[in-house]
């Protein structure tokens, strides 16, 4: 099982930015789909986490900004992010479990993709 995440870059505070992670190899369909992100320095932290039947959980920081939404037949996965700050600047992380519990925390997911960039200018 590989998951794949793109869509990083850098952008201007205010701007909008869409990531992508990809799920692949076998018939490998995760219950639970979740993003986090690492600043340098800084322990990695929960973003946001999806459920298969739509349900949602979000960070309080990013809360009303970011929007998480999954492409079931391609098993595909977004983070979509408005009104990007300088704070945000992290690496971007997608991880995936089965269950039925949207945990935020790290240890809780055994499938990670390599992550990706995300850069915020003020």
């Amino acid at each position: 099982v590989q998951l794949q995440a793109s869509g990083g870059g850098l952008v201007e505070a205010g701007n909008s930015l869409r990531l992508s992670c990809t799920a692949s190899g076998g018939t490998f369909s995760p219950d639970i789909m979740a993003w986090f992100r690492q600043a340098p320095g800084k322990e990695r932290e929960f973003v946001s986490a999806l459920k298969r039947r739509g349900v949602k959980s979000y960070a309080e920081s990013v809360r009303g900004r970011f929007t998480t939404d999954r492409d079931y037949d391609a098993d595909t996965w977004y983070l979509q992010m408005n009104s990007l700050k300088p704070e945000d600047t992290a690496k971007y992380y997608c991880a995936a479990r089965d269950g039925s519990i949207l945990y935020s925390a790290v240890e809780k997911y055994p499938y990670w993709g390599q992550g990706t960039q995300v850069t915020v200018s003020s």
